[in-house]
């Protein structure tokens, strides 16, 4: 039984989409070429992982003479919060709380990283008291239209 498909980044994909995010769009030479020094992969190896990535929906192409031109169809944050859900679901059972612990007990953890995360969880609270508008009413429609 082949192994089930994943929609989470191999490194030798994530390496090709941080490409892509940097250049925009780009043929399979042109990725080639834009490889890091000592991560250089062959030109099929190129085309066989774009190819994989098209089919994770992480990328999609056009036609431009006998050349296929790739281009992200994810955003760099939006594949990131997609792995990080994976891993929270993954290893932390979906808690949010037994994630951060676990990133808080670090001890590589600098007190000015501590400070930005007091400061976003903080506003994050602020954000869930406030009363939410019913949907419908007044409050909720933009200029309080009816």
């Amino acid at each position: 039984m082949p192994p089930k498909k994943s929609n989470t980044l191999t490194e030798a994909e994530l390496r090709l989409m941080k490409i892509l995010w940097r250049r925009g769009e780009s043929a399979v030479t042109d990725l080639v070429a834009a490889m890091p020094e000592g991560e250089e992969l062959a030109y099929n190896s190129v085309l066989t992982t774009i190819r994989i990535l098209e089919q994770k929906g992480y990328v999609e192409h056009r036609q431009e003479g006998r050349a296929f031109i790739y281009r992200p169809s994810v955003l760099e944050h939006e594949a990131g919060r997609s792995e990080v859900k994976h891993v929270l679901s993954r290893f932390f059972g979906n808690s949010r709380e037994r994630l951060l612990l676990s990133l808080l007990g670090d001890e590589e953890i600098s007190t000015g990283e501590l400070e930005r995360l007091k400061e976003v969880i903080r506003q994050s609270a602020l954000d869930a008291a406030e009363p939410k508008p019913e949907i419908g009413s007044k409050e909720s429609l933009p200029g309080g239209m009816k």
